[in-house]
């Protein structure tokens, strides 16, 4: 594993040593132990989340204000345009947003601190994401940052087919009404 750029204060793109033969290939896709030597970050993870999604599904922007989650996000099949908005006031990318493409063919693992909204855009026909989570979820705590805020304006890389939303997503609050990190 190594850190290929650190994106936001506190985030980072990781990516995974990958072992490919005629058969497939092998990758460890998390260790404590090396994932705490490269990072400095001592996490311990309290769930891991598998979520499915159809092409033009639009999960986020999510967050959690009393009890909030770093995350380690992984595309185990397809593809998906990944978003995190830093939302920590006190922090030098505050407002700031970063996207990639994570798939399972790049590899790629996004770590995303606490006090960051999270969400992803689906490429390709289905994609499977799998993330770990360093505190239980809390409804009650759960904040959703519109996804189209202009303040934010992550240019989402959208077909002519508007995204699908849960109801919740669709009514997702504008930046400037939304309650924050300190």
């Amino acid at each position: 594993m190594r850190i290929l750029e650190s994106v936001l204060h506190g985030a980072l793109v990781l990516q995974s040593t990958r072992f490919t033969d005629d058969r497939g290939f092998f990758t460890e896709s998390y260790n404590h132990k090396k994932f705490s030597q490269l990072t400095g970050l001592k996490t311990h993870f309290v769930q891991d989340n598998h979520s499915r999604s159809k092409r033009h599904v639009l999960r986020g922007m999510h967050y959690q204000l009393r009890q909030p989650q770093a995350k380690l996000v992984q595309v185990c099949q397809g593809e998906v345009y990944d978003v995190i908005v830093d939302m920590r006031q006190s922090s030098p990318t505050f407002k700031q947003h970063f996207g990639l493409r994570l798939s399972a063919d790049n590899g790629l693992a996004l770590w995303v601190p606490e006090g960051f909204a999270h969400g992803f855009l689906v490429l390709s026909e289905q994609a499977d994401l799998h993330y770990k989570v360093n505190n239980d979820y809390d409804p009650t705590s759960e904040r959703c940052l519109h996804w189209a805020d202009a303040e934010i304006g992550i240019a989402w890389p959208l077909s002519d087919q508007p995204p699908l939303l849960s109801p919740k997503d669709a009514q997702g609050l504008p930046f400037d009404q939304l309650e924050l990190f300190p």
